[in-house]
C-alpha cells in the first residue's frame, strides 16, 4: 500500500521531532536519494511503489555512489547534503526517515532491502537484528 505524502511526512516529522514539515521533507529527500543509490532492481522498484510518488521518483533517480556505503559513511554523506547538519543530527535524520520506510515497506520487503545493504543498517532502520 502506498502512503500519501502528508502521512509519510507526518511520520517522519513525528519521529524526527522536526518543528516543520519542511524539515522532515528535506531529510526525506536526502536520505531517500542516498538509499536509492544502494538498492537495485525489483527491490528498489517495490520500495518505490510503497512511497508517495514524489519520494518514489527520488528513490528511483538516486545520487550516484561508487560503492555501497557502510552505515557510518551513509550518515556522514547525509550530513554533507543537509545544510548545518552534524553527524549526530544526521543520524537522527536517517533514523527518522528509514524507520518510516521500514514501517511502510513491511517485514518481507525490508528483509530484501537489508540483503542489498552493508551490515549495520538494521539499526538505522530501527530494526536491530539479533547477533
Amino acid at each position: 500500500m502506498t502512503l500519501r505524502r502528508e502521512a509519510f511526512l507526518g511520520y517522519v516529522k513525528e519521529r524526527g521531532e522536526y518543528g516543520t514539515v519542511e524539515e522532515a521533507e528535506r531529510a526525506a529527500r536526502v536520505v531517500l536519494a542516498l538509499l536509492g543509490a544502494h538498492l537495485v532492481g525489483e527491490v528498489r522498484a517495490q520500495l518505490a511503489a510503497c512511497l508517495p510518488e514524489e519520494f518514489a521518483l527520488i528513490l528511483l533517480n538516486p545520487l550516484q555512489s561508487a560503492e555501497p556505503l557502510p552505515p557510518e559513511r551513509f550518515v556522514r554523506a547525509t550530513a554533507a547534503w543537509i545544510e548545518g547538519a552534524t553527524a549526530q543530527t544526521a543520524t537522527w535524520d536517517v533514523s527518522a526517515v528509514l524507520s518510516t520506510v521500514a514501517d511502510t515497506a513491511g517485514d518481507d520487503l525490508l528483509g530484501q532491502i537489508m540483503l542489498q545493504l552493508p551490515v549495520g543498517y538494521d539499526m538505522l532502520f530501527g530494526r536491530p537484528q539479533a547477533a
